[in-house]
Parts: C-alpha cells; structure tokens; sequence
C-alpha cells in the first residue's frame, strides 16, 4: 500500500481533478451582466444628458442676433446690440453696454422682459 494512500492524500488529489471550475471563474461571469447593466445605468443618468446639454448650449450660442434678450450666467439681463465672434455687446440700462463672452450666455428671456428706454 502507498504511504500518501494511506494518509488519504491520492483521493483528494483524484477529487480536486474532478471538481467543477474555481469559484472565482464562476464569480466573474456573474460579475459581468452587473458590470454592463452599470455601465448602461451611468450612460442614461450622467453622460447622455450632459451631452444633451452641451448641444443646447452650442445652438444658443449660435444662434444669437442682434435685439434677443438674455440673462448670463452672473445673472446679468440685457438685450443684445452687437454679436461678435467671440463676444456679445449687451445693453443693460439706457446707454449702458457691457461686452460679455458669448459662452456666458445662459439663455433667452421672454420679450419685454428687460425694459428698454
């Protein structure tokens, strides 16, 4: 008789050849499906609004002209006198201009909203 027989150790080395795969295969491919459903999650929570966002920006920004009525992102409400490439003239009081980059622009304001005299 085999002395490694005798202490049991060839049975287990014949058990461990016929056991399934590692846990830690199996783990992975659970792992994977959440991995993915994550990925999705992030992508219509964070990533696609924030694109969506950033095109609206771009459309405001081009589409400004001459006489729209705005609010910047510092809050400032004036109507627009001059577009230029990079910069806006705004009239915010009666003979009061001030020059602001197009990008501050946070949107457009309803008509008579900032009175003009």
């Amino acid at each position: 008789m085999n002395i490694l027989a005798f202490f049991g150790i060839a049975d287990a080395l014949a058990d461990a050849a016929a056991a399934p795969a590692p846990a830690g295969a199996q783990g992975m491919m659970s792992f994977l499906p959440m991995l993915v459903i994550l990925i999705v999650f992030m992508y219509f929570l964070v990533i696609r609004p924030q694109t969506k966002r950033a095109k609206e920006q771009r459309n405001l920004i081009s589409n400004l002209k001459k006489g729209d009525e705005v609010v910047t992102a510092g809050g400032i409400f004036g109507k627009i006198e001059e577009v230029g490439d990079d910069f806006v003239i705004l009239n915010i009081a009666e003979k009061i201009n001030i020059k602001v980059q197009k990008v501050s622009v946070a949107g457009f304001v309803p008509k008579g909203t900032v009175k003009s005299n």
